[in-house]
């Protein structure tokens, strides 16, 4: 295994810094893939495909769940829940066929309370290459009255379950990180930093994000959320300002966290109440789209301190606003479609919007993008890939005929679906190269 890894890091780094390889390959380790918000450096992607054209595998999956498949190497991992014996399982596949190498039960519990379009394993895992770590709610038999929502109900009540596994399936460690409680279910990627795992838990109860030793579960810090509302947002790490900051929107707020410590750096007031798209940025801006039961699209300046909701915020927009699918940031331009499927790309400096587009259908996924192009996959599984600029530009249409409420995972010049029956790998197999 060693050896392997040695050879694809030398791979790696010749396919940068050698001027005639014309392609790059990366792992896509996590949610949204390496940097966290849905790009990717490669350059031979597939741009068309069908549900039995460019497929190089595709594989039954067992179970069912939301979460997107993430890629080392010749390794991919994906998690699932077996409805029939309550099972939240991990799950190995190779890369190259798709065979599975191993699945093993995380957790065993009742089916949580949950919104129709969220799943029992929405979660998707993240990888250093050395451990998997993945994270469950493991409900109890307590039942609690929702709170934050239009009528009383009943939801269930349980544990954030946090895990590592190393590539050959063995467990590493398991930690509960906190009680969690939400009628929309369950969902928390983690989030890899330095020698730390970072999940959110924002929930309708004492909500909290904890930070944990990536090697022994230990927990690092824990700071309190003072909102209590729910979210389901991932965050992202970036250095503004001279300073290294965890950004996420959620409980009411959006607000940036020291990751090595939890301590805040800056908060901004609303601009809703909940939240599920993760934030993008350009380098300079940190961009978001929310949400309920109010939308807003906003450009914020992330170099303040304290309070910013006054002084930071660069535009706002209120048309056409994604509350699940996340935006993503190509140059200049800021695109994102709306879970009605309306798309809008606007100028990242001005705010201007340089065109709205009906993609058609329903979405829950979030874009990516490679080689300029961005891919958007609507519930149905039909992928739009367009072009950014000033002007609309519909690049091609692609069908797999299946349902897909997760994001796609980009590496090693394939593409990655999760339907909601199967893993499919599409690739630019050879007799793509006459397209």
């Amino acid at each position: 295994m060693l050896q392997l890894r040695f050879h694809f890091f030398c791979f790696f780094c010749f396919a940068f810094t050698c001027p005639d390889i014309s392609f790059a390959v990366e792992n896509w380790p996590c949610w949204r893939g390496p940097r966290g918000d849905g790009t990717s450096h490669e350059t031979r992607l597939p741009t068309r495909w069908s549900s039995d054209e460019h497929v190089r595998w595709k594989v039954d999956l067992p179970g069912e769940g939301h979460a997107s498949p993430i890629v080392w190497e010749n390794r991919i991992f994906i998690v699932s829940c077996i409805p029939e014996t309550q099972a939240r399982v991990l799950i190995a596949l190779d890369r190259n066929s798709g065979q599975k190498l191993w699945q093993k039960t995380v957790v065993e519990s009742p089916l949580e309370t949950k919104h129709g379009l969220n799943s029992y394993a929405s979660s998707t895992p993240a990888t250093d290459g050395e451990l998997v770590y993945v994270t469950f709610l493991k409900s109890n038999d307590r039942m609690v009255t929702a709170t934050n929502v239009s009528k009383p109900r009943e939801v269930t009540l349980g544990d954030m379950v946090v895990a590592a596994y190393d590539f050959e399936g063995n467990q590493r460690w398991m930690v509960q990180a906190g009680e969690f409680v939400s009628v929309h279910g369950f969902c928390s990627c983690p989030v890899l930093f330095e020698d730390l795992l970072i999940i959110n838990g924002d929930h309708d109860g004492d909500s909290y994000i904890v930070a944990l030793d990536k090697k022994s579960g230990r927990q690092a810090w824990k700071i309190p959320r003072p909102n209590k509302t729910r979210s389901y947002v991932t965050p992202i790490v970036r250095h503004f300002g001279g300073k290294t900051q965890m950004i996420l929107s959620g409980d009411k707020s959006v607000t940036s966290y020291d990751p090595r410590t939890g301590a805040p750096i800056w908060n901004m007031d609303g601009p809703t109440e909940q939240f599920v798209a993760s934030l993008v940025d350009d380098g300079s801006r940190v961009f978001l789209t929310a949400g309920f039961p109010d939308k807003h699209i906003l450009a914020i300046d992330p170099t303040g301190t304290g309070n910013v909701t006054e002084s930071h915020i660069l535009w706002r927009s209120k048309r056409n606003c994604a509350y699940v699918p996340s935006p993503i940031v190509v140059g200049k331009f800021f695109l994102l479609t709306s879970d009605e499927g309306v798309a809008s790309c606007y100028d990242t400096v001005s705010g201007e919007q340089l065109w709205v587009a009906r993609l058609e259908g329903h979405y829950s996924t979030s874009p990516v993008t490679a080689a300029g192009l961005v891919y958007f996959t609507s519930d149905a599984g039909i992928t739009k890939i367009v072009r950014p600029g000033s002007k609309f530009d519909l690049v091609a249409t692609n069908a797999l005929q299946e349902e897909c409420f997760a994001s796609v995972a980009v590496s090693q010049g394939s593409l990655f679906f999760r339907t909601a029956k199967h893993l499919i790998c599409i690739e630019r197999l050879l007799s793509s190269q006459l397209e």
